[in-house]
């Protein structure tokens, strides 16, 4: 059995970018891996660490759910479930954070930049921002993950995630697994379509330049239609020189299964107008069967939260052991 773990935070709305360039190649590993038990966590106690609002973030984590699921994932055979629901990793993430050197979290790339752009940050950033990475440690560690798949983002953090396992083991004994950590492969990178220079975001505070997996038919068409291109109506791959043109055909290349190649010749002299259209009903299409699984999931919540209630008890039935090992190594009153 190869235990694969991966998580996600249901913060903002998650869009075309992050379909095509993590939710399909995380499935795509579980399913090419014959004796796969994947664990998929809805990252809902590392959404706090900013504030939110309560009826926002709850019906977010359904939304995510929802993604996932109609995205493929076998909730029958794999564990979809959100991080509150399961104890255990608010307990260990405790146990991590009175053992890790505080030196080992200020180094972590994503709180210094974070805290450069805020002023006054010691009063306006949260303590649970800084220690965050000490809490997705034991998310990862809790369950023996042989793979966790993740971006060139997250690289320091699971080195961190290392560090912390080999330091609890060094210490206590051998009781946390290090597991490999799976670097996505290359996928599209998909661009901002107002801001083809900057990559596609779910935080940015306008949605103009994001398509989002919830946005309607007429949405996704008016923001493909107005995305930022050039004045040379010509249509060719210069990422540098026609970035939003070239994003936009990394786009239809992606949804439609042709070659950036290929699209050129057809395009080349077409004229925008025509070429943005068939890449909104390219967009359209894909998205079409995905949304309204996706929907289905969201028209029935009660069996969504049966769903994720159900993943929430399996994954406590693996990761509890695990935490009265952890506990009772370290000292603390633990009663089996």
């Amino acid at each position: 059995m190869t235990r694969i773990f991966t998580g996600l935070q249901p913060t903002n709305t998650l869009h075309i970018g992050n379909l095509l360039g993590s939710i399909l190649p995380w499935q795509q590993l579980v399913t090419n891996t014959p004796d796969a038990e994947a664990y998929l966590m809805i990252a809902d106690q590392h959404a706090i660490t900013i504030k939110q609002e309560s009826e926002v973030l709850h019906s977010k984590i359904l939304e995510v759910a929802a993604i996932m699921l109609a995205a493929g994932v076998d909730y029958r055979k794999h564990v979809v479930f959100p991080q509150s629901q399961n104890p255990d990793h608010a307990y260990v993430g405790w146990l991590y954070t009175c053992l890790t050197p505080m030196g080992w979290l200020d180094r972590m790339t994503q709180f210094k930049e974070k805290k450069e752009k805020v002023e006054g940050y010691k009063e306006a950033v949260s303590t649970g921002l800084f220690a965050y990475p000490t809490l997705m440690a034991a998310d990862i560690l809790l369950y023996d993950a042989d793979m966790v798949p993740v971006g060139a983002d997250q690289k320091q953090h699971v080195e961190l995630t290392s560090d912390i396992a080999n330091r609890f083991n060094s210490l206590y004994g051998q009781t946390f697994k290090v597991p490999n950590f799976h670097t996505n492969k290359e996928t599209t990178k998909l661009f901002d379509l107002q801001e083809p220079t900057k990559k596609m975001s779910k935080s940015d505070a306008s949605d103009a330049g994001r398509i989002s997996l919830t946005d309607t038919v007429d949405a996704i068409r008016k923001k493909i239609m107005k995305s930022v291109t050039d004045n040379e109506a010509v249509v060719a791959y210069d990422a540098v020189n026609k970035p939003g043109i070239s994003n936009l055909l990394s786009i239809f290349a992606a949804v439609s299964k042709k070659s950036i190649a290929d699209l050129v010749s057809t395009y080349h002299d077409a004229g925008y107008g025509k070429f943005k259209g068939d890449v909104a009903d390219a967009v359209i299409s894909y998205l079409e069967p995905f949304q309204q699984k996706m929907n289905a999931f969201l028209s029935d919540k009660a069996e969504l939260q049966r769903i994720l209630d159900d993943g929430a008890a399996r994954a406590y039935k693996v990761s509890h052991p695990k935490t009265l090992e952890a506990a009772a190594k370290m000292g603390l009153y633990i009663h089996a």
